[in-house]
């Protein structure tokens, strides 16, 4: 019927009892089937002449890049990023060392190149089959490799940037331009082009080198990392010191090390702030230290080696012990301190009652409602200054309200309720041991205290009464802020000196609380992260709980950096981009996340393997 080849003389009985293919060959040769017997035409070399001639699939010539981009599935740039449909086939050599993050470089044809970031891998088959068959299963398990050739392995990409060429320096738009099809696409390798690209500065205070998904990002240049730095010069705009930094990370993730190798950065020589009058200022450090680690900056680090030093000259980042570091411990009742850690000076210090005046929530503890607020700011204390003067103590307060005679007086004249009086009195009660104690009072040690380009640790690690804390922290940090806003200061050195306000744990300073004081305090350091570059006053906060942070605090914050939370709650309230947000409870120590819209585009980074400081008790 119809001409088959040798499928038309096919016997089913013959071919049953054949066996290996041995079998057959002989059978053949013994029967003198049609294939051996039928004479075929022969080639010069003894071959049928219908044999051909091989032919090599691959093209010739070097591959350039790793892929070209395709459109099977569509190619389109949109101004709303999910209606931008961007992909690239990539080759087989290419497929294994592809990860998602990576940054990749399509050209334009003339001369301009579309700079963009892989977010989605994905294999696809390469032909119409089904593999998910017992024969394609068992095979797989007897074999070692995947053959690539039967998949299509595709990248999605997200269009980042344009970079184009403006008079010899290189520059970034918005993308505004669809790539051609088939266009090369390569890994982006030069350092200048990933800067470019990802909207980072050049120089400024270096954070850590970029990396995707955990490992550095390598260049063709030396050193082959790719640092990142937040902008640190006015001609730059505001330095992003003064825009506010928050640290999140949760125990063991490496923020107080990373927190210790960024303030070491603000404290290096040379590193000046320009003034209203012209003078040209370093930076004055004061970092609160609950855990009582940070006054370790000034000693130097053991295990720093000369070959890491000199990778830290080369990339012009500061280290080593720093010299000018004074632990000022504040004085609360018996509690001794101990610094057997450290070699840095320390000098004790008390608090006045007289601060009490200007910030009366000091004494008011965390309790004391409107009402009762009122009537300690409003009734007692100016009658406890008229009585007893500006230098009045905390024990004189103290026997003042004890009165009986005031407290009915007061009654009866309408102006303080008598249970509102003693709501007052119950709450100010308990902060013997904060104010006044055999110690110079912190007023009179401004101009040791604030010190440009020294660092000055306030640790209260030795405190065991959270109350007593509080009262402490919030009356220095009151201080300091008061006198940077106040258009006719006390102390002019604060006033005059570029000043980073560090916080650990700022979460117990700075939370979301309905209490009077923490409406007074949160408005307080509202104000100073609002006027903080106008008046050279930068916020460095350290955290495990962020979401606990008031939302009034988060707004101001510019620059976000996350090590690992493993949180939810904590996570969300960082405010990272997804694409990040889900690779935080992932990261190792030292990995972190940087969140700074005026400095860069979201990335990740990869610390200090090591403190550029002493860091830690052994």
């Amino acid at each position: 019927m119809t001409d088959l080849g040798d499928f038309g003389e096919f016997n089913a009985d013959s071919d049953a009892d054949s066996g290996a293919t041995d079998d057959v060959a002989t059978d053949t040769e013994e029967t003198g089937s049609s294939a051996s017997s039928t004479d075929a035409p022969t080639g010069e070399n003894g071959n049928s002449s219908d044999d051909f001639e091989p032919t090599p699939v691959e093209p010739r010539g070097e591959d350039v890049g790793i892929g070209t981009i395709c459109v099977s599935q569509g190619l389109r740039i949109a101004e709303d990023e999910d209606d931008t449909t961007l992909r690239a086939y990539v080759t087989q050599g290419n497929r294994s060392s592809i990860r998602i993050g990576s940054y990749l470089l399509a050209p334009y044809p003339d001369g301009e190149t579309l700079f963009c970031r892989i977010t989605g891998l994905e294999y696809a088959q390469q032909y119409h089959a089904d593999d998910a068959t017992e024969i394609h299963a068992r095979r797989a398990m007897r074999t070692d490799e995947v053959d690539e050739a039967d998949y299509k392995f595709v990248a999605s990409l997200e269009p980042v940037a344009v970079l184009y060429d403006d008079d010899g320096e290189l520059k970034r738009r918005m993308t505004d331009r669809v790539p051609k099809p088939q266009t090369v696409i390569r890994t982006a390798d030069d350092t200048e082009e990933i800067k470019t690209g990802l909207k980072m500065p050049e120089d400024g205070v270096f954070l850590g080198h970029l990396s995707v998904g955990g490992e550095k990002v390598r260049t063709a240049a030396s050193p082959p990392t790719i640092d990142y730095r937040l902008k640190d010069d006015y001609e730059a705009g505001d330095p992003l010191v003064f825009r506010h930094t928050l640290i999140a990370g949760g125990t063991g993730s490496g923020k107080t090390h990373g927190a210790k190798n960024i303030l070491r950065q603000y404290l290096a020589d040379g590193r000046t702030y320009p003034m209203d009058d012209g003078r040209e200022v370093g930076t004055a450090v004061v970092q609160f230290d609950p855990q009582d680690e940070y006054a370790q900056m000034h000693d130097d680090n053991a295990g720093l080696d000369d070959d890491f030093a000199r990778r830290l000259e080369r990339e012009g980042i500061a280290y080593g012990g720093h010299e000018d570091t004074t632990a000022f411990v504040p004085k609360v009742g018996s509690a001794s301190y101990s610094a057997g850690h450290h070699r840095a000076e320390q000098v004790e210090f008390t608090i006045p009652f007289s601060m009490v005046h200007e910030n009366p929530w000091l004494v008011a503890g965390s309790g004391l409602n409107d009402n009762q607020y009122g009537a300690l700011v409003s009734v007692l204390l100016p009658r406890f200054r008229k009585q007893y003067g500006d230098g009045g103590t905390y024990e004189e307060f103290t026997t003042f309200l004890d009165d009986p005679a005031l407290r009915e007086e007061l009654d009866e004249s309408g102006r303080v309720h008598e249970a509102t009086f003693d709501a007052v009195r119950r709450r100010v009660l308990g902060f013997g041991h904060v104010f006044d104690q055999d110690a110079r009072p912190i007023t009179e040690l401004v101009h040791e205290f604030v010190r440009p380009g020294g660092l000055t640790v306030v640790p209260t690690y030795h405190i065991n009464d959270t109350r007593a804390t509080e009262a402490i922290v919030l009356a220095v940090s009151s201080l300091l802020i008061d006198q940077k806003l106040s258009n006719d200061p006390t102390y002019d050195r604060i006033k005059e000196t570029p000043l980073v306000l560090g916080m650990d744990e700022a979460h117990n300073f700075l939370t979301d609380a309905d209490s009077v004081q923490a409406g007074k305090v949160i408005r307080k350091f509202t104000e100073a992260a609002k006027q903080g570059r106008k008046e050279r006053l930068g916020l460095f906060l350290i955290t495990q709980d962020p979401q606990d942070i008031h939302d009034a605090v988060f707004k101001q914050i510019n620059t976000t950096i996350v090590l690992n939370l493993g949180d939810e709650d904590a996570i969300k309230s960082v405010n990272i981009p997804s694409n990040l947000e889900s690779k935080v409870p992932y990261m190792e120590k030292g990995q972190m996340v940087v969140y700074s819209p005026d400095n860069s585009e979201p990335v990740e980074l990869i610390g200090l393997s090591k403190c550029l400081t002493r860091h830690g008790r052994e």
